[in-house]
């Protein structure tokens, strides 16, 4: 793991470290970086590539010298290379951190709404701009499903919402000092959730700026079979994490049910689902000892 660029102080003003975790980022490169350096809440960038095998690193080194990169040698995953960058924007001062994803990126006055709004409403755990597709063209389809509504409502100036996903977050660093920084047990998928759930627990809101805009330029995936198990087995693995639940009731949500779902699958004849219903159980009860690390962490 290689760092270059140490950011400036800018201690005479609030400062915000911008977080992009990148792979392959090639794509978006050209439009998630000038949305951060050319904002109007000035924001220092740090890029935590995950062993790209494309141009990535080379490409920032040339073209984006202002920008802090720190090149991993393997892929840490989402949460863990995201709190490299939240470490580091806590040891250095930072007064907030943006979690952007390299297929997203932000309007010139998003971050400035962002970081007001967080003076604004203190109580406020994770605050995000609107989602849009790539085009502007409509609101992300998983944000528009997050926050229940099929078009934004500008009716107030922080809207409150039960989970948004990590791909455009601003994080005051007081609440990543309280609530801490993802949990190692999920790799990628599932980690936001579990941290919403926490954000709750350590009694803040989520809420998002509809007059902040952001893109996120990602493809719809087909629906395979093999992504619905893996969308399940998240589910419940955050759900047995979830310190909002007496260990009780996260055991019942999160290794039992899938046995339920099992014999329900077995009952109409569905004996592959069945089958990924039980070895999903199995690997929950496996991993409980992790999961009950993971919870008593995030209650401390």
């Amino acid at each position: 793991m290689k760092t270059i660029n140490p950011p400036q102080a800018h201690k005479d003003r609030h400062t915000v470290l911008s977080v992009v975790v990148s792979y392959n980022f090639m794509r978006w490169i050209d439009k998630c970086l000038p949305s951060l350096l050319q904002s109007e809440e000035p924001t220092d960038v740090l890029v935590i590539d995950n062993a790209s095998t494309d141009d990535t690193v080379a490409v920032i080194r040339e073209r984006y010298p202002q920008v802090r990169l720190i090149a991993n040698t393997e892929n840490l995953g989402f949460g863990r290379a995201n709190n490299i960058g939240m470490r580091l924007a806590l040891d250095e001062g930072y007064d907030g951190v943006f979690l952007i994803n390299q297929d997203a990126w932000i309007k010139p006055d998003t971050l400035g709404k962002l970081v007001n709004a967080g003076l604004e409403h203190p109580d406020c755990g994770i605050i995000s701009p609107l989602h849009l597709t790539g085009d502007g063209a409509k609101l992300d389809a998983g944000f528009a499903a997050y926050i229940g509504k099929k078009e934004a409502v500008a009716s107030c100036d922080l809207c409150p919402a039960p989970f948004i996903n990590a791909a455009l977050w601003y994080i005051p660093s007081p609440v990543i000092r309280e609530v801490g920084m993802f949990a190692p047990l999920f790799y990628h998928y599932g980690e936001d959730k579990d941290y919403a759930n926490r954000i709750r627990y350590h009694g803040y809101r989520i809420g998002y700026v509809p007059q902040a805009i952001g893109y996120h330029d990602r493809a719809e995936r087909p629906f395979t079979r093999q992504l619905s198990v893996r969308t399940e087995s998240v589910y419940h693995l955050s759900e047995y994490a979830n310190v909002n639940y007496s260990f009780a009731t996260a055991f019942a949500y999160g290794a039992l049910a899938p046995i339920k779902k099992a014999a329900r699958s077995f009952a109409k004849g569905k004996w592959r689902d069945g089958a990924d219903y039980i070895a999903m159980s199995i690997k929950l009860l496996v991993q409980t000892a992790e999961i009950c690390k993971t919870r008593k962490q995030a209650k401390q």
